[in-house]
């Protein structure tokens, strides 16, 4: 972030392709790396107002760097002016600050492969009514922006308004208060760093949707450092195992719309364990369906309308418009996505066989496969209905409209089997841990996802509010309490 030269990294010989496969992690045998940071930037790094600690983007990353490298980390708070001739000279091992990678810097450090893009954006006060887009602030010459000087927002700002109409500050913090104060119209700021500052103050600033340049940020390593090479093999493994994007989650919440209390009709079966049920002790429609749905609609700000409907045609009538979205533990499949937008996946399920908890005449699936007396409990126009048809055939099904009469067929000895996706089959299992328990088999790993009519305008914010949820913890809290027994 510190902005705006459009980076050629790879073309400018500074780095090697790295394969994390290719390259084990480093040892650094515990090295101590000067760190030069700033702590004036929201939320790469800058001191909490409640503990005085000094926090952020940047602490969390190096901080799992090091614990990959064997290497231990001595911050040493510096200003922006200077940091990158600084690091260059050899005065610190190493400087994050979400700084944009470009050519002329180059020159004097050497940057690490890019571990984020980022674009830029205007801030402004949330009540601003005398301009709505970049276009119009360039238009009106009375208007101030503000920039911190020696960055690509300079470069980026200078290139639209001139030196005239722009108040260059010393650090980010401050061109901030000036916006909330008055002494300036707008500002320009990374994406992300401008949604840190608009989370602070939610009430009194807001983004402009214009976007004024994309770019790649990397650490800097003075010119040579063998720190570079460790530096990437370690970026690419959290980027492949997810810890980068976790990272990234944590410090980058979306920022979520309001959908101004809008009702939202739910297409629901309440037959679908631990997703969606009845509880026969409140007689209350319960499950993570519910739950999750519920803390969606808080976030967005939206009502949620009930209506219970049988699985079958479900798919179809939101498809047709009938409801807005429909949860029931679906799974994404690219037939499915022909009539109906999915949201972003929000768990990983695989599907298993649930059996009698006394079952001693086959052990796994293909113990039952090879049994051709044998017949499998499927609910009908689901994943588990085709995979159970690809198993056994039409002539050993028995084919229900719901899952529970599946489960009571089973539970009666109609049906040997039912086929069904983990987490939902791990729901049964816990109200009949004394009767039923489900086969090891993996049969599939899929995504499921919620359906919303095709072109829908709710597809886009209930992706954010779920990423929000994946990134604070709620959804993994409330997978944890009705999947407990799953991963």
């Amino acid at each position: 972030m510190k902005k705006l030269l459009l980076l050629l990294v790879l073309t400018l010989g500074m780095l090697a392709p790295v394969s994390a496969d290719e390259a084990p992690l480093p040892d650094l045998g515990g090295r101590t790396l000067t760190v030069a940071i700033e702590n004036a930037y929201i939320p790469f790094s800058f001191i909490d107002q409640e503990t005085g600690q000094a926090i952020g983007w940047d602490y969390d990353a190096l901080g799992e760097i090091c614990a990959r490298l064997n290497c231990t980390l001595e911050y040493i708070e510096t200003s922006w002016d200077g940091m990158i001739n600084a690091v260059g000279r050899g005065e610190f091992d190493v400087a994050p600050n979400g700084i944009t990678i470009t050519e002329e810097r180059a020159q004097v450090v050497d940057f690490s492969i890019g571990y984020m893009s980022v674009i830029q954006r205007m801030l402004v006060q949330l009540n601003e009514t005398r301009f709505s887009s970049v276009e119009e602030f360039v238009a009106n010459p009375n208007l101030k922006l503000g920039v911190q000087q020696g960055t690509t927002n300079f470069l980026t700002g200078q290139a639209l308004v001139g030196d005239a109409r722009l108040v260059v500050f010393t650090d980010f913090g401050a061109i901030v208060q000036a916006l909330l104060v008055g002494d300036i119209d707008a500002m320009i700021a990374d994406d992300v760093a401008g949604q840190g500052y608009v989370g602070e103050n939610a009430d009194r600033l807001t983004m402009l949707p214009d976007v004024l340049s994309s770019d790649e940020l990397g650490f800097m390593f003075a010119k040579g450092s063998d720190l570079v090479e460790p530096f990437n093999i370690a970026i690419l493994s959290m980027k492949m195992d997810g810890t980068l994007d976790r990272i990234n989650a944590k410090w980058f919440p979306p920022l979520l719309p309001d959908l101004e209390g809008r009702v939202i009709d739910v297409a629901i079966e309440n037959a679908y364990k631990p997703f969606n049920f009845i509880d026969p002790v409140t007689g209350q429609a319960v499950g993570w369906d519910y739950d999750v749905l519920g803390e969606i609609c808080g976030r967005l700000n939206c009502t949620l309308n009930y209506i219970e409907t049988s699985w079958d045609g479900m798919i179809n009538a939101v498809a047709n418009g009938e409801f807005d979205v429909a949860p029931n533990g679906i799974t994404i499949t690219e037939e499915r996505a022909q009539i109906v937008d999915f949201s972003i996946g929000y768990i990983s399920v695989v599907q298993r066989m649930l059996v009698r908890l006394e079952e001693d005449r086959f052990a796994d699936v293909a113990g039952f496969v090879a049994d051709s007396g044998l017949r499998i409990g499927v609910q009908s126009g689901t994943t588990n209905f085709l995979t159970a048809q690809e198993l056994v055939g039409d002539a050993r099904l028995v084919v229900t409209p719901d899952f529970g009469s599946a489960i009571q067929a089973l539970l009666a000895g109609d049906v040997d089997a039912v086929l069904i996706d983990d987490t939902a089959g791990q729901g049964y299992v816990g109200e009949n841990a004394e009767r039923l328990k489900l086969l090891p088999d993996a049969l599939s790993s899929d995504e499921l996802g919620f359906i919303f009519p095709k072109g829908s305008d709710l597809v886009e914010p209930f992706n954010k509010a779920l990423m929000a949820m994946m990134s604070d913890g709620t959804l993994e809290a409330i997978n944890a309490l009705w999947f407990s027994e799953t991963e």
